[in-house]
């Protein structure tokens, strides 16, 4: 499949919108600058902050595949220990072979904070619910809304797509990557083969919790395949903090670094970090999966062209398991079909001039 059209962030005035392709290339420079020049101020504006939430805490994707376990030999013996002991701790041993779809739902609430730390009372938490269906191995499909705004983000195997109300329907730049949600402990196998791979890094404390930690790096293809000629993905790193005495994932921490740099325009770099705590551990059908959890995301802008210098804002979210069941039956195949907005504007629009929707920092 073609790549998608550009897209830009911020909402389409259909008024400006002629007929005239002389018009239409015009607005799409206009979009292009003006979202360089503006997009921050979407960051700190609070009619904005449900889709900032949507956006970042939503629906974010992993930033690795999965792939399968690596024989013993293939990785450190430290961080092949730490796995071993991850997979006995949720005995998801028993998933192995038996498992074809999963099914969970859940409660979030969400919140912007500014960057001075206040959150004025928690009067604009925002509360939602999310259904997620898996189909072993990379074929996921979730629903989130979030006070009547809904995100549906799916991937059939072969490419990853997410639609929101504000931008549509869009295709993820690189590689199929499994939902974050899904490692959060909710998917056990998914957690045992992606950080099968990992590097040891040593010990930690973490929320008076003794950890080992393992770390997991995008490789500079990977960087690449997300990368255009407006954006530049630096890099993209997760940490998984295992608990030493129960052997559960119970921290993750990633970070990703973007450059954007519109033509005849200084630089600017975002960087985006998000920290999940993953607690509340409850054996379904003989498996331990998480069903609660809180995460904070900082989205920081820097560059030498912002006078004030950095500015930065958190994000909060909190989270509820209301059910998770294994082989549920009629989840089939037809569940995870790709709309079919993307066959038609992969064909139809993809030589137009704009900004690419995923160079957004508010988009992962």
């Amino acid at each position: 499949m073609g790549r998608l059209a550009p897209l830009s962030e911020e909402p389409t005035n259909e008024e400006d919108e002629g007929n005239n392709n002389n018009s239409k290339k015009r607005l799409h420079s206009w979009r292009k600058w003006n979202w360089i020049k503006n997009h921050f101020c979407l960051v700190l504006n609070k009619k904005s902050n449900l889709k900032i939430l949507l956006s970042v805490l939503g629906c974010p994707l992993f930033p690795l595949p999965v792939h399968p376990l690596l024989p013993f030999n293939e990785v450190s013996s430290s961080a092949q220990y730490i796995i071993q002991h991850f997979r006995a701790a949720t005995g998801c041993r028993k998933l192995e072979g038996t498992v074809k779809n999963v099914f969970t739902t859940g409660k979030v609430t969400m919140d912007v904070v500014d960057e001075l730390g206040s959150n004025g009372g928690g009067v604009n938490l925002e509360k939602g619910c999310f259904v997620m269906w898996q189909m072993v191995p990379d074929k996921w499909q979730i629903e989130l809304v979030l006070s009547g705004q809904k995100v549906v983000a799916g991937s059939n195997g072969a490419i990853a797509w997410r639609h929101t109300p504000w931008l549509g329907v869009h295709a993820a730049k690189g590689g199929v990557r499994p939902l974050r949600r899904a490692l959060q402990g909710l998917d056990p196998l998914a957690v045992s083969a992606v950080f099968s791979a990992a590097q040891y890094m040593g010990e930690k404390q973490i929320s008076g919790i003794d950890c080992f930690v393992l770390k997991l790096s995008a490789d500079q293809k990977d960087l690449a395949e997300r990368s255009d000629n407006t954006a530049e993905m630096i890099k993209h790193a997760i940490f998984g903090y295992f608990s030493q005495r129960s052997g559960l994932l119970v921290h993750l921490e990633d970070s990703y670094l973007t450059r954007i740099q519109a033509p005849g325009s200084h630089p600017t770099y975002w960087e985006t970090t998000m920290s999940t705590k993953i607690e509340d551990y409850r054996i379904v059908d003989g498996v331990m999966i998480a069903h609660a959890g809180s995460s904070t995301a900082l989205i920081t802008r820097f560059g030498d062209n912002l006078k004030a210098g950095p500015a930065t804002t958190r994000l909060e979210e909190s989270w509820t398991i209301d059910d998770v069941a294994f082989n549920v039956a009629g989840l089939s195949l037809d569940c995870f079909i790709p709309p079919q907005e993307l066959l038609r504007d992969s064909s139809s629009s993809s030589s137009e001039d704009d900004l690419d929707w995923r160079s957004s920092p508010l988009h992962r």
